[in-house]
């Protein structure tokens, strides 16, 4: 019996298994910026450790090899990962009379991005980066103590000793939920057990954990994150180098 026309046109336009979109994705060309989406993906999803040239070009539907005609090696990822986060940071004009409160939103900024995706501030640990974006935000922070009357090598030792800290602090807090993520892992306490604990010690040997367990304990949100970087900042205009 003849196919009617009607049929064989339909079956011309008939798509594959694979939908056009996923065609499409597919036939797109492999740049720096997909390779970046790809891997802030896979951050976002499956978490740092995840991060892999594998885990990447699988998330682009290639392998391995094809991401090498753009990026060097995962070091060079981990510079694009960091750079796009820090391209997204508002950066103040330095201002003499809030400089303090500057400095400590883009902490804060940082802090927020890094917390996006678990464990991503390892990729920014030990990294001194060349890629504009990330400089654009040293050269910010810069301007921001100077302004404030920060003394030049104060000003860029503290860069680095805020930059580590907000890592440290994201890195904790992802290295805690993932933890808390897993089914019968009890190595993250409540707070009420931590105090249970504490309290319940030898008191001959344990005299002020004893005392303070509420105190040792404390802390909502992020108290202890502006806590610490109001300690830094508060003493940068009382610091010196050494000669």
């Amino acid at each position: 019996m003849p196919v009617d026309p009607k049929q064989r046109r339909a079956a011309r336009h008939a798509q594959p298994a694979d939908s056009a979109a996923q065609q499409t994705r597919r036939k797109a060309p492999i740049t720096v910026d997909r390779i970046t989406d790809a891997a802030l993906e896979v951050v976002a999803t499956q978490g740092y450790d995840a991060l892999t040239m594998r885990s990447v070009a699988g998330m682009l539907d290639t392998g391995p090899a094809s991401l090498y005609a753009h990026v060097v090696n995962k070091a060079d990822i981990d510079e694009l990962i960091i750079g796009r986060l820090c391209a997204q940071l508002v950066l103040p004009q330095p201002d003499p009379a809030a400089w303090r409160e500057q400095i400590l939103d883009v902490c804060a900024q940082i802090r927020d991005q890094y917390l996006q995706y678990p464990g991503i501030s390892r990729a920014a640990l030990a990294m001194v980066s060349t890629n504009l974006d990330v400089m654009r935000v040293s050269e910010g922070m810069l301007g921001i103590l100077l302004a404030g009357g920060i003394e030049p090598q104060t000003a860029a030792w503290a860069i680095d000793a805020l930059s580590l800290y907000v890592s440290a602090y994201a890195l904790e807090h992802s290295l805690v939920t993932q933890r808390q993520s897993k089914a019968g892992d009890d190595w993250v306490l409540s707070r009420d057990e931590l105090v249970s604990r504490f309290t319940a010690l030898p008191e001959d040997q344990f005299p002020q954990t004893r005392r303070y367990a509420n105190e040792l304990t404390s802390g909502t949100g992020h108290e202890r994150f502006d806590f610490t970087l109001g300690l830094i900042v508060d003493n940068l205009t009382r610091t010196r180098p050494p000669a």
